[in-house]
C-alpha cells in the first residue's frame, strides 16, 4: 500500500482452505480470515485508529456516536508500531475481531458490526485501493 509514492506497509490475506471467500460484496460474519500488515514506516497506535474510522466514514458508515465508540475501541487494540513491525487482525466466524501486535494479542472486540466494518476497509469493492484488494483477493 502506497500513499502518495510513500510505502506505509504491505498486507496479506489468509483464508482457511475450506472457506469460500467472496470475490463481490463485503465477508459474511461467518467467515474466518486474517489480514495482516507489515508496517514500512513508525505509526503511532491513535493515528491508526483514526485513520481507520475516517476510511469507515469514507465508506458510508456516518452514524457519529457510532464512529466515536469504534475509534474508541480500535484504539484500545492498536499499538504504536516501528517499521518492520506486524499487525494481524483476525475476522473470527462470529463475527468478532480479534488483533496481535508482533505475535502477541492486543485485544478482542465483540461487535460484528465493527468488524465487518473494520476489514471492509480493505476488502469491500468500494476501498480506496481496489488494486490492492484484487491482489488480496487473488491470493487467497
Amino acid at each position: 500500500m502506497r500513499w502518495f509514492g510513500l510505502s506505509l506497509y504491505q498486507a496479506r490475506l489468509w483464508v482457511p482452505p475450506r472457506e469460500r471467500f467472496p470475490l463481490e460484496g463485503t465477508p459474511e460474519p461467518g467467515l474466518s480470515f486474517a489480514l495482516e500488515l507489515r508496517y514500512a514506516r513508525d505509526f503511532d497506535g491513535d493515528r491508526l485508529a483514526g485513520a481507520s474510522i475516517d476510511e469507515l466514514r469514507r465508506l458510508g458508515w456516518a452514524d457519529k456516536s457510532q464512529l466515536e465508540r469504534w475509534g474508541v475501541e480500535l484504539a484500545k487494540v492498536f499499538p504504536n508500531v516501528k517499521q518492520g513491525e506486524v499487525i494481524v487482525g483476525r475476522h473470527l466466524a462470529g463475527g468478532a475481531a480479534e488483533f496481535f501486535h508482533q505475535g502477541q494479542r492486543t485485544g478482542r472486540i465483540d461487535d460484528p458490526q465493527l468488524a465487518t466494518a473494520f476489514f471492509a476497509i480493505w476488502l469491500d469493492p468500494r476501498t480506496r485501493e481496489p488494486q490492492l484488494r484484487a491482489r488480496l483477493l487473488g491470493g487467497s
